[in-house]
């Protein structure tokens, strides 16, 4: 899969984890199509998916034994170094550690990485 095909699986596990996961009506922006998403965005969204996938193939799929808290925390860590990487001083919902991220954000990184894997396997 080509980096910009997993950059959209991932923003497709987003938006669909937001849709199951988010406690009313999301903010336009957390779902947000891929033709409109920010091209920042897509090449975070990008990033991740390949840090996941290269996660899950060196450890010969072994990755997938995570508890799902392990995996959402690893998209999170990965998202977060990708949000220093595009700016300069992102805003501090962009750069929240894993206890400090609301628990729909929390459940949608987790079936992000679930999503990758499956993709992966």
């Amino acid at each position: 899969m080509s980096r910009t095909e997993g950059a959209r699986l991932f923003r497709e596990a987003w938006i669909a984890g937001v849709r199951r996961h988010f406690p009313g009506e999301p903010k336009p922006g957390y779902v947000t199509p891929w033709e409109e998403t920010p091209e920042w965005e897509r090449a975070a969204a990008g990033a991740v998916y390949e840090q996941a996938r290269q996660f899950l193939e060196l450890s010969e799929g072994h990755a997938g034994r995570l508890t799902r808290e392990q995996k959402g925390r690893f998209v999170a860590t990965c998202w977060t170094a990708q949000m220093y990487r595009h700016f300069e001083d992102p805003k501090p919902g962009y750069v929240a550690d894993w206890p400090d991220l609301p628990g729909w954000q929390q459940e949608t990184d987790s079936d992000i990485f679930e999503a990758i894997e499956k993709d992966v396997s």
